[in-house]
């Protein structure tokens, strides 16, 4: 991986700089990604889930960036886009992570869906008063488990802790918590 166009560590600030770097696409399971470099992962805000405007050989779309759990992030790079581009997993491409202050809605699963339409409307309103960021929160905390038990205790915990005025899972590890389905011990796996 080529790094271009990074922002000095001292010049770090609310305004971010936009980073540039080139990068392979590698896939784990059947998804598409691209591990960002220490160099360009270092110029983020958090260890954990960044907002980010993103570019791909100058296609833009947001996303948010996820952890890996060594202190470094990574990028889902969806089918769709591959096939607008015209590239695939062994391709290298350039691409630009910039920092945004409004965080996208999380795709919030279905089981967490149904409790909360479940919920009392008090509990309802909570969630609809959370940030966009905070809701990701809950949404990957939920979806930090593989085992089915886990995570229907999760959905309940959760109403419960916002039913009991939390507005955040807890005292969650952001920068250890990755996608389980491509994760072993809250570190993203190898590349297939």
């Amino acid at each position: 991986m080529e790094v271009v166009g990074i922002m000095p560590p001292a010049t770090r600030g609310a305004d971010l700089a936009p980073v540039g770097f080139r990068a392979e696409l590698s896939t784990i399971d059947d998804t598409t990604l691209v591990r960002l470099p220490t160099s360009a992962s270092e110029q983020l805000p958090s260890r954990g889930q960044v907002a980010v405007r993103a570019t791909v050989d100058g296609h833009g779309f947001e996303t948010v960036v996820e952890p890996d759990g060594r202190r470094g992030h990574w990028m889902r790079v969806e089918q769709v886009l591959q096939r607008a581009i015209g590239v695939g997993p062994g391709d290298t491409v350039e691409l630009t992570v910039e920092v945004v202050p409004d965080w996208p809605e999380p795709d919030v699963p279905p089981d967490l869906t149904a409790a909360l339409s479940e919920a009392p409307s008090r509990i309802r309103d909570v969630w609809e008063d959370l940030t966009p960021m905070a809701r990701w929160e809950w949404v990957r905390w939920v979806q930090a488990t593989r085992n089915p038990a886990t995570r229907q205790r999760r959905v309940a915990a959760s109403i419960s802790k916002m039913d009991s005025g939390k507005r955040r899972p807890c005292c969650f590890d952001l920068a250890s918590c990755t996608d389980p389905e491509l994760a072993r011990s809250g570190k993203l796996r190898d590349p297939s």
